[in-house]
């Protein structure tokens, strides 16, 4: 039981840090399409602040996920 615990809780960890390396690389990727894109970078700021938005919202919601699941491990 404590062992089966102890790699819920690794593979946790390790969600967490390749949710947030995807998450990065999918924000760096939008942001090189938006500065390659031609037209005034102040018409694509809504874009470039939505789509942050949406990006770093969707790693929030991964993260309070897997804080949920790890906070149920250790009340067990």
């Amino acid at each position: 039981m404590l062992m089966e615990k102890e790699q819920q809780q690794t593979m946790i960890v390790w969600l967490k840090r390749i949710a947030a390396a995807i998450t990065i690389i999918t924000w760096f990727y939008v942001m090189v399409i938006f500065l390659k894109d031609p037209a005034p970078f102040a018409e694509l700021v809504p874009y470039c602040m939505g789509s942050t938005m949406l990006i770093f919202g969707v790693l929030t919601g991964i993260f309070k996920g897997l804080e949920y699941w790890e906070s149920q491990l250790n009340n067990m």
